[in-house]
């Protein structure tokens, strides 16, 4: 065949069998073997041309690594076994996800620009959270244990979605069936910016009527929004403002007094209202009223409202038919991280925990065939040209 030829430098060797693990049987294969004495490395033509991964078929891989996806090595391995007859432990699994996982990740990086038709809205919602890892991996990382050193380290995940219609009965916006995909890396916030933008841009932003991202309260959120969406409407996650309301409320109203949960009530509605400003004066107000009694604390507290103003239009955001919460990266969190990361026992090195990563945004954002399907053309693509 065409692949079984050498290239410049190589010398042909005699011929080697190799033990094939299909999804229905083992057989027997014999394939030429071709070793390059000036860069020390040897290929078989056969086992590129058929796109093997170590000893397994391509389709083996897939349904291994689908697997694996969904639930820990071991576990795959017995679901194998017992729904397909397929006897692959769960240590290899493990070695195949790693093996497979960067051509995943470029395929989930790369994929194809979506239909060109202008979307009126599109949805980016970006949150972190933390994963258990191994000790190599938080060496010198300072945490919130009571010594000051962390268990986790923090897997940032964005999320892309569109809207294109609103609930005709309550005139409350709806999301797009089937139209979340993810992107998820242990990178700092600049480069997952670039990565989150990548996203972004391959589901359509540039056409997109309106831009709209929602986050909760941390810095490097809105840092990324300025340098990688500075078109976009910024809406802080209401819900993380309704926790800080609560906090500030208790301060400012510390029992014994029932003035807490009632003030509390009041500014909920003055901000669904788009009367943050007034919030914003009233709690400067009592503040004042407690005179030597207040703190640096309860002034941050306050900062939070101020810095974050104008990006708190409540009101506004529901008569124009937009989300103001960040629930669907925070549900992402739990169903793309934490249900297979985050499992009792689990501890993860880097590269462990982003060869499943890329694996679950992949499944969860709905784009398992679209990748697997590429991985295996490009394979054959690349040979047929090399040849």
């Amino acid at each position: 065949m065409a692949e079984d030829a050498s290239r410049p430098g190589e010398k042909r060797h005699p011929e080697r069998k190799l033990e094939l693990h299909t999804i229905f049987v083992k057989v027997e294969i014999i394939r030429s073997y071709y070793y390059c004495p000036a860069t020390h490395t040897g290929r078989f033509p056969l086992d590129e041309a058929l796109g093997l991964v170590q000893s397994f078929s391509p389709a083996l891989v897939r349904l291994a690594a689908r697997a694996a996806a969904r639930e820990g090595y071991e576990a795959a391995s017995e679901d194998l076994a017992e729904l397909a007859h397929i006897q692959i432990e769960g240590r290899q699994i493990h070695r195949l996800v790693n093996d497979v996982a960067p051509q995943v990740s470029v395929a989930l990086k790369e994929g194809p620009i979506e239909d060109p038709e202008p979307i009126p809205v599109v949805y980016v919602e970006v949150d972190g959270t933390g994963v258990p890892m191994v000790g190599e991996e938080l060496k010198g990382r300072p945490g919130k244990q009571a010594d000051g050193t962390s268990k986790t380290r923090e897997v940032k995940l964005g999320c892309v979605f569109t809207q294109t219609r609103e609930d005709p009965e309550t005139g409350l916006p709806l999301r797009d069936p089937n139209s979340t995909s993810y992107v998820g890396s242990f990178e700092n916030s600049q480069q997952f910016g670039g990565r989150i933008r990548h996203e972004a841009l391959r589901r359509g932003v540039g056409r997109a009527g309106k831009v709209v991202l929602v986050g909760d309260g941390a810095a490097w959120i809105w840092e990324l929004a300025r340098q990688n969406f500075p078109e976009a409407i910024e809406i802080l996650d209401f819900y993380h403002v309704l926790e800080r309301l609560h906090d500030l409320c208790l301060e400012l109203y510390p029992p014994p007094s029932c003035w807490a949960s009632r003030m509390e009530e009041r500014w909920k509605e003055m901000l669904k209202k788009d009367q943050v400003d007034q919030v914003i004066a009233a709690a400067h107000r009592r503040l004042d009223e407690l005179g030597d009694s207040k703190d640096r604390k309860l002034e941050k507290q306050i900062a939070y409202f101020e810095n974050h103003r104008s990006r708190m239009r409540y009101q506004t955001y529901r008569k124009q038919g937009r989300f103001y919460g960040s629930g669907v990266v925070e549900a992402g969190c739990k169903a793309v991280i934490g249900q297979r990361l985050k499992e009792s026992g689990m501890f993860w090195s880097e590269p462990g925990a982003t060869s499943i990563l890329q694996l679950r945004c992949v499944l969860k954002g709905h784009r398992w065939d679209e990748c697997w399907n590429r991985i295996n053309f490009c394979e054959l693509f690349t040979h047929q040209t090399a040849a």
